[in-house]
């Protein structure tokens, strides 16, 4: 049953709640009493109420003999206190006040759902460059860091909460960042290879360093959970004695560092623009010397048919004169008209005209063919400008596989017989279609599934 009625003592029921807005811990106290004014300050009434809001946690302290015991409400909570949520307060009454009397407990409310932030500033403290190991420079670092309670159990064991004091956590935090800070930031020139003067230009890089060293050392003294560091500066005392020396060091290394860069990158853009060339050119030769190859084979192509008819002539020229060797032929011992070489005459004279029938038709044929074949295309040929380097000529054929390969560009200027002047390859109406993108029905659709 619940533990709480109209109770024999009297007195007004208390509303257990708290109201405060910005607060770490806060501890509870009946309506109109003060810290230390009465006896009673931690004595609960029967009837109370406890209200605990999402994101506030309500811990019930009960010092007894035995030690000291606790009870924790998680919020939302809004509701008379019953004994099924407070284990250890049924206990107590059920032995200590046999159910009658008020209870002795103090209530902590703690802040779950509240960001704190807490601002330092590192006083001024040597950081040294590894190339001047001797050389410290006075160096301040100032930042924020925001922190929360998530494990409202392990802040209690490490943080009093009776008579818990804000400003006195805050002190302790700061103090502990000071150390921690310190100890990475003096450390970064040697470990990062970042020169002292030049630590402000990789802030981010630092402070993700430093925030990864104190997140969990934080953690462990104080019990909250650090959410993020933010280091605002770096500030140099450019008064002290090695801060000028040190700067004209490092000045000196980053020119050189520079120099050398700056030289590297055009070296290396010489050199690629040499290689492009010397692979332009050679494609260009290959290309040259396959037109002019399959030039040759179209030439002896063409020609092949002439020279079979020459041969066939000449045979049959042969042939001819054969027939009238043979029409003189003497197969017998008298003179006269021999009929065995007329005979012979006649059969190679068929078959001479049959030859001769398919020598004329495979000529027809021939000529057929010829007169069907088109005409040769015009040889155009370009010269190209590339990195002030001319090249050429090239043919159509060519460029287009230049184009393919991106060595002609729209960009690219281009040349010909009876051009006043060097223009964009782009600007040339002969070459525009070399640059136009395929039409959407070029491509053919792709091959059946075997």
């Amino acid at each position: 049953m619940a533990i709480f009625g109209k109770g024999k003592s009297g007195g007004m029921m208390n509303v257990i709640r708290c109201d405060e807005q910005d607060y770490i811990v806060w501890k509870w106290r009946p309506l109109g009493q003060e810290a230390n004014t009465t006896t009673r300050e931690n004595s609960i009434r029967y009837g109370s109420s406890l209200r605990v809001k999402d994101g506030e946690v309500a811990v019930f302290v009960y010092k007894q003999k035995d030690g000291t015991m606790q009870d924790f409400i998680e919020g939302p909570y809004d509701d008379t206190i019953k004994t099924a949520n407070f284990p250890i307060l049924s206990s107590i009454v059920g032995l200590a006040f046999g159910g009658e009397s008020p209870f002795q407990a103090e209530v902590y409310y703690i802040n779950l759902a509240g960001n704190n932030q807490l601002r330092f500033s590192v006083p001024y403290f040597d950081v040294f460059d590894p190339r001047l190991p001797d050389h410290g420079v006075p160096m301040a670092v100032r930042g924020t860091i925001t922190f929360n309670i998530t494990d409202y159990r392990g802040f209690i064991k490490l943080n009093r909460l009776i008579n818990f004091d804000h400003q006195r956590l805050m002190e302790q935090i700061r103090g502990a960042l000071t150390k921690y800070v310190k100890a990475v930031v003096m450390n970064v020139p040697q470990e990062m290879g970042i020169p002292v003067v030049q630590m402000e230009r990789q802030i981010m890089n630092i402070n993700e360093k430093v925030e990864n060293y104190l997140k969990p050392r934080i953690e462990k003294d104080f019990g909250v959970n650090l959410k993020g560091l933010d280091i605002s500066s770096f500030e140099i005392d450019k008064e002290s004695e090695y801060y000028e020396e040190l700067r004209q060091l490092t000045a000196g290394n980053t020119a050189k560092t520079m120099n050398a860069q700056t030289d590297l990158s055009i070296k290396n853009m010489q050199e690629t623009q040499r290689i492009s060339l010397a692979n332009m050119e050679e494609t260009m030769r290959i290309q040259r010397e396959e037109a002019q190859r399959a030039q040759r084979l179209q030439t002896e192509t063409n020609f092949l048919g002439a020279h079979a008819l020459n041969q066939q002539a000449d045979v049959l020229k042969t042939g001819a004169q054969s027939l009238g060797q043979m029409g003189n032929m003497n197969m017998g011992s008298g003179g006269g008209l021999n009929p065995a070489g007329m005979m012979t005459g006649m059969m190679m004279g068929g078959a001479m005209g049959q030859q001769m029938a398919g020598m004329m038709q495979n000529m027809g044929q021939n000529m057929q063919q010829t007169m069907n074949t088109p005409p040769p295309t015009p040889n155009v040929q370009y010269f190209v400008s590339a990195n002030g380097t001319q090249a050429g000529p090239f043919n159509i054929p060519q460029l287009q596989q230049m184009v393919q390969t991106g060595q002609l560009t729209p960009q690219s200027y281009v040349w010909k017989q009876g051009m006043a002047n060097w223009e964009f390859a782009g600007q040339v109406q002969e070459l525009a279609s070399l640059f136009a993108p395929p039409s959407p029905g070029a491509m053919p659709p792709p091959p059946p599934m075997p």
